[in-house]
């Protein structure tokens, strides 16, 4: 049951790992410790007691996955996490997202369709709906255009899986998440961001740790309740569940469809202003933050109807704002040490 993790020691990609071990899972990670070090397979083996093979790749270069691909041939799936993820930066550096989001899935799938089984989940985001007219969003609402270029690299990637499934024995489960928070309840595994966090949550904490003068909130301006934008927080051990529940379902052949897809959140929209007071609840911190202009690329608001997951999928997110915001600032008070 060898199950290949690209971008394994990121994020999600090292939550999932664990949860696929914990499950009985022989994990192979690629990663190319970009945005990420190799000292998580130290925290996934004291979570797991098994340290996963790992095979540091920049999946960009083509015959170096050619070669990984001949001698881990037997692998019954692949997880796909590998690529760049910020909005912003997207913006500023477009050429790097296309070429390292849309060159890695493609050679990827070059390969993994050679095998006796191409099971694939991808790694996709809510972004692919742009801003959405009706909230809560469902898998039907229509993909608009996208707000930044990171959004059109996630649009393009589900483009070239429906194409590839439709010609080969690819199956697929395109799965859409909202906005990962949290860490592992261990405090083994986090969110580890190289440089200047990217995301609303490590930023808090880096701030509430004193490593930042102040958090920015861009924009209050926005037609939401309290004029900052709206996003759906979801713990990232419920999300790495769901990834492990998607692969079961293609190994056992239940996929109803060659590409599936599915939302993953909570249902909640929270906006930036109430994250920060949930946050100042949980930890006793007092936060420092301005208001500054808006940030190019952002939708004023995104959060899931997640009824398809809940009841297709057999998923549910069961952990609360309050007990991910928690477990990410557990985990950067003990990285601060």
């Amino acid at each position: 049951m060898k199950v290949v993790v690209t971008g394994g020691l990121g994020f999600i990609g090292s939550h999932t790992v664990v949860e696929l071990q914990t499950q009985g899972f022989e994990v192979v990670v690629i990663d190319n410790l970009s945005n990420s070090s190799v000292s998580v397979l130290d925290g996934i083996e004291k979570i797991t007691g098994i340290k996963p093979a790992f095979e540091q790749i920049d999946l960009r270069e083509k015959e170096a996955v050619q070669n990984f691909f001949k001698k881990h041939a037997d692998c019954i799936g692949l997880i796909h996490f590998a690529a760049s993820k910020a909005v912003g930066e997207s913006v500023q550096n477009p050429l790097l997202y296309y070429e390292n989001n849309i060159s890695a899935l493609v050679y990827v799938l070059q390969e993994l369709t050679a095998l006796p089984l191409a099971n694939f989940i991808f790694s996709s985001s809510c972004t692919v709906y742009g801003q959405a007219e009706i909230m809560p969003i469902t898998e039907d609402a229509p993909i608009q255009k996208a707000m930044s270029p990171y959004g059109n690299t996630k649009q393009i990637g589900e483009e070239i899986i429906q194409d590839t499934a439709k010609v080969t024995d690819l199956k697929a489960v395109l799965l859409r998440y909202f906005n990962p928070i949290g860490s592992h309840e261990s405090t083994e595994i986090g969110e580890l961001p190289l440089g200047i966090p990217q995301n609303l949550v490590p930023f808090i904490t880096q701030t509430a740790m004193g490593l930042r003068e102040k958090l920015s909130v861009f924009g209050n301006d926005y037609p939401t309740p309290d004029g900052t934008a709206v996003r759906d927080y979801i713990h990232v051990v419920d999300l790495a569940k769901a990834h492990v529940i998607a692969l079961q379902r293609l190994i056992h052949n239940q996929n109803t469809e060659k590409v599936e897809i599915f939302n993953l959140g909570t249902g909640t929209g929270s906006s930036v202003l109430e994250v920060i007071q949930a946050f100042e609840k949980v930890s006793n911190q007092k936060l420092n933050y301005q208001i500054v202009g808006r940030r190019e690329g952002d939708v004023i608001s995104a959060y899931a109807n997640t009824d398809k997951a809940n009841k297709v999928l057999g998923w549910t997110a069961h952990l609360s704002l309050e007990v991910a915001l928690a477990s990410a600032w557990k985990w950067e008070q003990k990285i601060r040490q």
